[in-house]
């Protein structure tokens, strides 16, 4: 199986709702979609979005690295010998992870049709079927209250609560008017995106403990860079710490596991580089008794059906962050994973099972 020829194209889908974060507010989500053929004929289908305030990554830089980069050197390769055009994929680039994870997804997708699988059963085919949750985007306490009764009542049972973005005090407001909505018949995580200090998160998260607002995990509370201050957060309290933009690369999840940093580990392909190193970072955190979730960026339907298919793929993998989909007006996919509220069922033809998209 060899690669014929490697496109990029772009496209931009309006969410039904801003989505608001400690470190951005997104109104639409655009993405540099991939489509890699094969000399058979086959098609591959991969897409990047821009996060520069997360990888860095502007939509100019993706569409650079794939066409002047990566595509020149992966036409002509064989697919069936695809550990060497992965090792090619990773060692071409230094950095530009989102490009890596657009190609990456195609590369898989190509390589699972040809072995006749779904790619979540040529990875492992652990489950075909995992449940996301809903995310909370940070507005006032009452506003993120009426929007987390409304998910609850379309079926979600997790919650993801944005946090970080002002002052800490109103983050516990919020989570309390949210607990207060809900009751208790959801779980509530908290996502800080890095927005607390060191201190002020130990302190805060020790009060919600005390007050029983029953926080199943709190994600990525202090800077990515600080190891040290995400370690002191996860000694000092009881709540699970879980580490998101920590952990780019194996390496970085090494020094997570080595050091103890967090209890748990969020992977994303558009972080690590797609699944391939995906992978690799799961493997070293089951063998360190650490299990993972697998997030993603404002994505359409094309990126989490490969996320998806490696997250079911996978027994360590025990939480799941695809509601970006749900979040758009509409989706340029047809096929792909597909959802039942907040259950998600793999398509069981070979490769990602995307039919066409409409870019």
């Amino acid at each position: 199986m060899i690669i014929a020829k490697v496109e990029t194209s772009r496209a931009a889908i309006p969410l039904k709702k801003p989505f608001k974060t400690a470190l951005r507010t997104v109104e639409q989500a655009e993405t540099v979609v991939v489509k890699i053929t094969s000399e058979c004929g086959k098609t591959g289908w991969g897409e990047a979005p821009p996060t520069v305030v997360i990888t860095g990554d502007s939509m100019e830089s993706i569409e650079s690295a794939i066409r002047n980069t990566l595509a020149p050197q992966l036409i002509g390769k064989n697919l069936l010998q695809y550990e060497q055009v992965f090792h090619l994929l990773h060692h071409l680039l230094v950095n530009n992870n989102s490009a890596k994870a657009a190609v990456d997804m195609a590369l898989y997708d190509l390589i699972s049709q040809q072995a006749g699988m779904p790619l979540y059963q040529f990875l492992g085919g652990y489950r075909n079927q995992i449940e996301t949750d809903y995310t909370v985007s940070v507005n006032s306490p009452e506003e993120m209250g009426e929007d987390a009764l409304a998910y609850m009542q379309a079926g979600f049972l997790v919650l993801k609560i944005k946090v970080g973005k002002d002052q800490i005090e109103n983050d516990i407001l919020r989570i309390k008017e949210i607990r207060n909505k809900v009751g208790n018949q959801v779980k509530i995580r908290l996502d800080a995106n890095q927005g607390w200090e060191v201190k002020e998160a130990i302190r805060s998260i020790r009060k919600m403990e005390d007050m029983g607002l029953d926080i199943e995990l709190v994600e990525q509370p202090v800077k990515a860079h600080d190891l040290a201050g995400l370690k002191a957060v996860t000694d000092a309290v009881d709540t699970p710490i879980m580490a998101d933009e920590s952990v780019f690369s194996p390496r970085q999840a090494f020094e997570v596991l080595h050091n103890r940093a967090a209890d748990l580990i969020n992977i994303k392909l558009m972080k690590a580089g797609g699944i391939y190193k995906a992978q690799i970072i799961n493997h070293m955190a089951e063998e360190c008794g650490v299990e993972c979730m697998v997030g993603s960026m404002i994505e359409t339907h094309i990126g989490i059906t490969a996320a998806a298919h490696f997250a079911a793929s996978k027994k360590n993998i025990t939480r799941f962050d695809f509601d970006a989909p749900l979040m758009l007006v509409k989706s340029i996919v047809e096929g792909g994973v597909r959802y039942d509220g907040r259950v998600l069922t793999l398509p069981e033809t070979p490769g990602l099972g995307i039919t066409k998209v409409h870019v």
